[in-house]
């Protein structure tokens, strides 16, 4: 019988879009979540809690590859340790672990947390894969989608981004849990790069609203690694394929005047 592929955060945004791919290349898979549920379709699923380390041995037993997409605004790193740590003691033949691009230049303390994460990965003594995609479609909505209520928005013209498709990535990763280990690949980024007063006007466009934006400038070391661009993908990064401006088509509306890309 063919081992069970293991993946965390097996139902979040990323995971739900992983798995089917997993299933139809005939795999059975196991997820990990905080609260057990009947098994459905060839998907397994198993309570462990990863921050305190409970029951991760059991969880793992028998998967020779585990998939590392869970997280959460504090402890990741902690959790990335626990896992990693079972992945060896049970015998893992490969780790995949999925971080964002610009982890080693912001000096943002969630991005810290990211790099340990890869380091544990790395350090573990299982073979492992680390994809380092750019910010997902869907949290850029939201980031928008929320800037956008406000009568005056603020717009820092030095925060770009280079919004990249959930289902490129699943696409993509489902290609490295397949494979054999690589190591750090090349990080995915979106088919474009915009700042973030381009997002902006197409998300007003898409929607019919007007709204004045004030430009404003990011302050200190943060506001200095954007302008600096060290939150984008590493050269030699893949491009997805899927626009921004096809996604706000898709979940928003069709945009009037798409944003213009910063080339």
């Amino acid at each position: 019988m063919t081992a069970p592929i293991l993946v965390t955060g097996g139902t979040g945004t990323l995971g739900s879009l992983l798995v089917p791919l997993l299933r139809e290349a005939g795999h059975p898979v196991r997820v990990l979540s905080r609260h057990a549920r009947p098994a459905a379709d060839g998907v397994e699923f198993v309570s462990c809690d990863l921050l305190a380390g409970e029951g991760i041995d059991d969880a793992l037993a028998g998967a020779e590859t585990v998939v590392h997409l869970a997280g959460g605004p504090k402890g990741d790193d902690v959790a990335t340790r626990n896992l990693a740590g079972a992945a060896a003691r049970t015998g893992a033949r490969h780790l995949v672990y999925v971080s964002v691009t610009g982890v080693e230049g912001v000096p943002m303390a969630w991005l810290r947390t990211k790099l340990e994460s890869e380091r544990a990965v790395a350090d573990s003594g299982v073979p492992w894969t680390t994809l380092r995609p750019a910010q997902f479609h869907s949290l850029v909505l939201g980031i928008v989608a929320k800037m956008a209520k406000m009568p005056v928005v603020p717009a820092p013209g030095a925060l770009t981004f280079q919004p990249v498709d959930e289902r490129d990535v699943a696409a993509r990763l489902a290609e490295l849990v397949l494979g054999e280990p690589a190591g750090l690949v090349p990080d995915l980024a979106g088919p474009a790069d915009f700042t973030l007063p381009e997002l902006l006007r197409g998300y007003l466009a898409a929607t019919g609203r007007r709204r004045p934006m004030l430009p404003v400038r990011m302050p200190g070391k943060i506001g200095r690694a954007y302008r600096e661009g060290r939150n984008l993908a590493r050269q030699g990064a893949m491009r997805g394929t899927r626009t921004w401006e096809d996604y706000l088509a898709e979940h928003v509306g069709s945009p009037k005047e798409p944003a213009t890309a910063a080339r």
